[in-house]
């Protein structure tokens, strides 16, 4: 909507709220608030193809590929993607976004793997990567015990992934390890899943 209202490229951002909402004080207090957020780091171009180039297969490429365009798209719970429809005034609405394992099964989707919907059963989906053995972009990593898997992501790298990581974040890159995870372990998907997903 911003960038619809001259924005796009961080121009003409007064204006684009103005035309939002045509309340000066909201206008200033919205500015404000933007700037107490960082800035994203820029993606490099030659890291995001070295992560493709190292993925195992196409599948992952692709899936991949996906995801990271998902970047910045809001964390829904149960959410399965964003939604967008046109209004009747010719504008259009974008609504939702992604919790985890729907993240997850677009990204695979999108390479023509289907997988199961939770984070438990996407577990039982792949062929389980023993912990000695290095994490390839594409592999997918679990958070929680035994009986409830409670977080996925996509591994882009031995210690970074990509995922949609609780209400009020975004489709971000995060680390796989950090100061008291609960991380169970992962998984690497071959071009087909076991009988029984769906």
């Amino acid at each position: 909507m911003l960038c619809r209202n001259g924005a796009a490229g961080g121009r003409n951002l007064v204006v684009a709220v103005f035309a939002y909402n045509h309340d000066r004080s909201y206008v200033l207090r919205v500015l404000q608030l933007a700037r107490t957020y960082p800035a994203p780091p820029p993606i490099n171009a030659v890291f995001w193809a070295d992560v493709l180039r190292h993925a195992p297969n196409r599948a992952a490429q692709t899936a991949l590929s996906y995801a990271f365009r998902q970047l910045g798209v809001p964390y829904v719970w149960g959410g399965e993607g964003p939604q967008t429809k046109r209004l009747s005034s010719g504008a259009t609405s974008i609504s939702g976004g992604f919790d985890c394992s729907g993240l997850v099964q677009a990204a695979y989707a999108a390479a023509g793997i289907r997988l199961p919907r939770t984070a438990t059963e996407q577990y039982h989906a792949g062929v389980r990567v023993p912990s000695s053995q290095p994490l390839e972009p594409g592999d997918l990593v679990f958070y929680g015990g035994t009986s409830f898997l409670h977080h996925v992501g996509i591994a882009i790298s031995p210690t970074e992934m990509i995922d949609a990581p609780h209400t009020g974040a975004f489709v971000r890159f995060d680390p796989i390890r950090y100061h008291g995870d609960d991380y169970f372990g992962a998984v690497r998907l071959t071009m087909s899943v076991p009988a029984g997903s769906n």
